[in-house]
């Protein structure tokens, strides 16, 4: 499976970014991940089939993740209310089975990657 992520860009504090990530198959679990400069890579948010939800809780509330209605081939992190501890390079993740509860944060779990879109928050 190839992912490919798009909506990066460069925002000011407490403005909104939509990001986008198209799998070249169906996956049952997709996550989004960030890493920023010096720092692990970090899971935001992830989604079990059409609307199972997971998000950490520094997002809680203000990043969505979904799949588009008409497509659900295509994923979206939503997020609002941007944050300059936000700014990282956001990457989504399949992963060959259900997300699960706990281990939908272990980026170790996921099979396939895409190559990240940078998110710039002053």
């Amino acid at each position: 499976v190839q992912l490919v992520e798009s909506g990066g860009g460069s925002v000011q504090a407490g403005g909104s970014l939509r990001l986008s990530c198209v799998p070249s198959a169906y996956t049952y679990c997709i996550g989004w991940f960030r890493q920023a400069p010096g720092k692990g890579r970090e899971g935001v948010a992830a989604i079990d089939g059409p609307r199972d939800t997971e998000y950490v809780d520094s997002v809680k509330g203000r990043f969505t993740i979904s799949r588009d209605k008409m497509n659900e081939n295509t994923l979206y992190l939503q997020m609002n209310d941007l944050k300059v501890e936000d700014a990282a390079t956001y990457y989504c993740a399949a992963k060959n089975g259900p997300c699960g509860s706990v281990s939908w944060r272990a980026a170790d779990t996921y099979n396939h990657w895409g190559q990240g879109t940078q998110v710039t928050v002053s």
